[in-house]
């Protein structure tokens, strides 16, 4: 299916949630947020939220350092 993430056009398989979004995006190394459609989706939610197509997915990947 067909979303925006982070900006730019992309196909992601269908019927993924949150979570196995994040997975397939390879950002599992740290916690991450994430917005879909301007609404940012509680950390809670990401394994029964389900993207759609068309949406409009911005997520952060948070990095440790000193």
């Amino acid at each position: 299916m067909h979303v925006t993430l982070n900006g730019a056009a992309r196909e992601v398989p269908d019927g993924l949630t949150v979570a196995e979004l994040v997975v397939h995006l390879g950002l599992t190394q740290g916690p991450v947020a994430v917005e879909i459609n301007r609404a940012i989706v509680p950390r809670a939610e990401h394994a029964k939220r389900r993207v759609a197509s068309g949406d409009t997915i911005e997520i952060v990947h948070f990095v440790g350092g000193g």
